[in-house]
């Protein structure tokens, strides 16, 4: 079929079949956007709560489309190959949603209280959350680095959003100055890659990197992208930013930034590697594990160390997060030792392991700031000192930071234990001395890290609650949900946790 225009006869071009059904969350997630944009023009900054809850429904219907396609079953891949959805990108994009919908929860009265702009503070969440969603289906070099990039500037933004606070400027700035450079870093890495290669979708890298993998060219495309990557996981030596940024950023987006801008991170760091560094069979693995070996030991140990020196809870958590950043690249080591030696179906189920890793921290950190926030209503600090004698107070809440402190620090029947346990599986899978030493060198960092999670329980325990600290801390309504949800999931997880191992396993 021709058509003419402008004297010259061209082919017609098809309209593409898309299928609206795969797309659904990520169109769910923008009409809450716009929703939320209307609102915010309606009624300015007297929004009487209208754009949180406008946030929270929507956040919950994005859960609808994604329940109907686990239902379904069926993989989907659109535009040629760089969008999938799968059961992996479903089980993500689930924890997203509902990670930000907890942070919705931590934020309405911490954002109305405050004086804030609220319409803006969702509308730039959600859109990060957009970004997420695109990234857990992101099967292309173009694809991932775009989605990336729309979860990082929102929460350059979120990250400074006390704006008359010197602390929160100086966290934005950090954040973005390093930001920047990762995706600089990351993106000439990725030119590298496809330059070699001839392709950015990750399919086509996966076939192609094995018979090259030992050009130097491709060691240092795969070297470059994996320390732009560490600098958004924020992984020992590409860390330094996180601290200050934790602690200078308003405490709802550091729990977001710690939970679900990290995850984001990790999600593409796991597509990036399984689904095209690995190779066909494997044979690519060697020229990037012992990269990611570095980065787990050296995260792991320098995170614990730095956190046993702080005596501010939400910056001992973000060193916390460097620590557990690093538990998290142990599957991915075991991943690149088990492909290396051909058994790539133990690189699958390590691969699974850094999921369920992912999704059981991130209930156990977000429940861990939500203690922080209603603590710090009373006090307006997050110091150590704060949380004095707080079981005599509110009882309730020391109860909660306690589960969240033992989660965190993998004591059994609490979620944090199954987390660590697929993380020890998966590296002694693995098997080789290599793996083995690492295996030993997280069981000792684990021990380590047991020290300054209880110090936060010896002193809502055993220490007195300062004389102007003695009535209950009043929580609203809202912020009693986040807690009661997360610490609901910490104990399912702990006790039936072959729930989320299921989740792993079906993901690879």
């Amino acid at each position: 079929m021709t058509t003419t225009l402008l004297g010259e006869s061209v082919r017609s071009i098809a309209t593409p079949a898309i299928d609206w059904h795969a797309l659904a969350p990520a169109i769910v997630i923008v009409a809450t956007i716009l929703a939320i944009l209307v609102a915010e023009l309606v009624s300015g900054r007297r929004d009487p709560g209208r754009t949180s809850t406008i946030a929270a429904i929507g956040l919950l219907a994005t859960l609808v489309p994604v329940a109907t396609l686990a239902h379904d079953g069926a993989d989907r891949v659109l535009f040629g190959g760089a969008f999938v959805v799968d059961d992996y990108s479903l089980a993500l994009t689930a924890f997203f949603v509902l990670a930000t919908y907890i942070t919705v929860l931590l934020s309405v009265d911490y954002i109305a209280e405050g004086d804030y702009y609220r319409g803006e503070f969702y509308l730039l969440l959600l859109t990060a959350t957009l970004g997420m969603v695109i990234m857990a289906s992101a099967r292309d070099l173009i694809t991932l680095f775009v989605a990336l990039e729309t979860i990082s500037i929102p929460t350059f933004v979120l990250a400074a959003f006390r704006k008359h606070d010197r602390a929160s400027n100086e966290a934005g700035v950090k954040y973005y100055v390093i930001g920047v450079l990762s995706s600089a870093i990351m993106l000439y890495g990725m030119s590298l890659i496809f330059g070699v290669t001839g392709t950015t979708l990750l399919t086509g890298i996966s076939d192609r990197i094995g018979a090259i993998s030992d050009e130097p060219l491709v060691v240092v495309g795969i070297f470059l992208a994996l320390v732009g990557f560490a600098f958004k996981v924020s992984a020992v030596p590409f860390h330094w930013w996180a601290p200050d940024t934790y602690e200078g950023a308003p405490t709802p987006v550091t729990a977001y930034l710690s939970v679900a801008s990290k995850a984001g991170g990790f999600v593409a760091l796991i597509s990036i590697v399984y689904f095209g560094f690995l190779g066909d069979d494997g044979s690519a693995a060697h020229a990037w594990w012992p990269w990611i070996w570095i980065l787990a030991a050296a995260s792991m140990t320098l995170g614990n160390l730095a956190a046993l020196r702080q005596t501010n809870v939400v910056r001992m958590l973000a060193y916390s997060s460097i620590a557990q950043g690093g538990f998290m690249l142990v599957p991915f080591a075991a991943a690149g030792i088990a492909a290396a030696d051909g058994r790539t179906d133990v690189a699958a189920t390590a691969m699974g392991a850094v999921v369920v890793y992912l999704l059981v921290y991130g209930v156990m950190n977000l429940g861990a700031f939500a203690v922080i926030i209603g603590v710090a209503r009373r006090t307006g600090s997050a110091e150590m000192s704060s949380f004095a004698g707080l079981f005599r107070t509110t009882p309730v809440l020391a109860v909660a930071m306690t589960a969240f402190m033992a989660a965190l620090a993998g004591i059994p029947p609490l979620g944090g234990w199954f987390a660590k346990f697929v993380m020890f599986r998966s590296i002694v899978d693995a098997g080789t001395g290599w793996g083995i030493g690492l295996a030993v060198l997280a069981a000792v960092n684990s021990v380590v890290a047991f020290f300054y999670y209880f110090r936060v329980v010896t002193e809502m325990w055993f220490r007195p609650a300062a004389d102007d600290a003695e009535e209950p801390i009043r929580m609203p309504h809202a912020l009693v949900a986040a807690i009661a949800i997360t610490s609901a999931l910490v104990l399912i997880v702990g006790v039936f946790p072959q729930i989320f191992g299921r989740v792993g396993d079906a993901a690879f």
